[in-house]
């Protein structure tokens, strides 16, 4: 594989810095620095510019608003946001059922929901995990029985999700539900679009141990749902998921971001002392743990290459992307443990807020306020879109022959 940028991919990364520079929110920047909780619109405001820069769908096929770039500026653009530290499109829309519905989906649903999904107007949440079923997805419970009402034809949805990432922002939601409760566990599963302002949808939140309102609970009570809502065939809903699910197994793997992580953390290990008065990063303990992650990195961005490379050519992510999505969150969560190494002690006294007018502030490096918290929350990393234990059955099969 030949790594060497052409001038025009040169040219190219140059055109999107300086975009970028120009371009990123400058109240998010500040927003971010201070580690305060986005809103709505503060989450969609960078898609929403990057939409209308035609920019918003890197992988896309080109008739569908895609910006036909190569495997090589597809690499650049995510290296380039990464060092930026933008926030990227939320994927629920762009990265999983976007894909979903410009392949398997009618011509009336293409025309009514891509668009919004580009310009970052309308917001996604993901219907999959339930209680009991999240890694064996297949055994899912919410049901949904179809009717006909007034000659029209409707599905009445009841059952309950769970971890349903922020949901309280949704506009629309995917959700499988069981079609048929006599057929095997995937052949009885359906593909719906919920507008989630149906009646019969609540949303409880689940509070993170970081403190932040990232997680829900979503029931649904007799929610009504026009049939023309289902994508592909009814019963045939495991195919437009396991196709969603290898979609979002190669996003999870995050190796730009990843590789600006690994620079923090050297940035922080290098002022950072041990208990002999010693730079972290001259320990030759903690150095090795760096240096192993940083070789199984550089392993790691090669695979997707292949992957992006792959995809270019037209071929969909196949089961490589459980290679991506095993070991990409595996480096990820790493990289936390030794930012809370690095933090030590000053990790612990973690708190959100303080009362106003109060003299209390958190003590330590500024790094270490956020260690604890981001070290919590990465543990999520290696279950959804498929635990890494289901991963390895998938690697097992399909890649290994086993």
């Amino acid at each position: 594989m030949d790594l060497a940028f052409s001038p025009e991919d040169n040219a190219f990364r140059d055109e999107v810095r300086t975009f970028i520079a120009e371009n990123y929110p400058a109240r998010l920047r500040g927003l971010q620095e201070e580690g305060e909780e986005l809103s709505k619109e503060d989450f969609l405001a960078w898609h929403q510019i990057l939409g209308k820069k035609g920019w918003a769908a890197p992988a896309w096929p080109v008739q569908y608003g895609g910006t036909g770039w190569t495997a090589t500026q597809r690499y650049i653009f995510s290296e380039e946001s990464a060092r930026a530290e933008t926030i990227p499109p939320l994927p629920f829309g762009i990265a999983m059922v976007g894909p979903v519905i410009y392949t398997f989906g009618t011509p009336e649903q293409k025309a009514q929901h891509l668009p919004g999904i580009l310009a970052g107007t309308t917001w996604w949440c993901q219907g999959y995990s339930e209680p009991g079923a999240g890694s064996d997805l297949a055994s899912l419970r919410t049901r949904a029985e179809r009717i006909t009402e007034d000659g029209k034809d409707y599905y009445i949805v009841n059952g309950q999700k769970t971890w349903t990432t922020l949901a309280q922002h949704a506009d629309w939601g995917f959700f499988l539900v069981r079609t048929d409760a006599t057929a095997k566990q995937q052949e009885g599963i359906s593909f719906l679009l919920i507008d989630m302002k149906t009646p019969g949808i609540t949303i409880k939140p689940i509070i993170t141990l970081g403190g932040e309102h990232e997680v829900n609970e979503v029931w649904l009570d007799n929610v009504k749902v026009p049939v023309e809502n289902r994508v592909y065939e009814e019963n045939k809903g495991w195919t437009c998921a396991k196709f969603l699910l290898a979609h979002e197994r190669t996003g999870i793997a995050g190796v730009a971001r990843s590789k600006r992580g690994i620079e923090k953390l050297k940035e922080i290990a290098k002022t950072e002392q041990d208990g002999q008065g010693s730079s972290l990063l001259a320990n030759p303990f903690f150095r090795r743990k760096v240096a192993d992650l940083e070789t199984d990195l550089t392993a790691l961005e090669f695979t997707e290459l292949r992957t992006l490379a792959g995809e270019a050519s037209g071929k969909g992510p196949g089961p490589e992307s459980s290679l991506l999505k095993v070991k990409g969150t595996e480096i990820q969560q790493r990289i936390t443990e030794l930012v809370l190494e690095c933090a030590g002690n000053y990790a612990a006294p973690y708190f959100r807020e303080f009362p106003e007018g109060s003299n209390e502030y958190p003590i330590g490096p500024e790094f270490a306020h956020r260690a604890a918290p981001t070290y919590f929350n990465m543990r999520k990393t290696s279950i959804y879109g498929g635990s890494n234990e289901i991963q390895r059955n998938i690697i097992a099969k399909m890649v290994l022959g086993l």
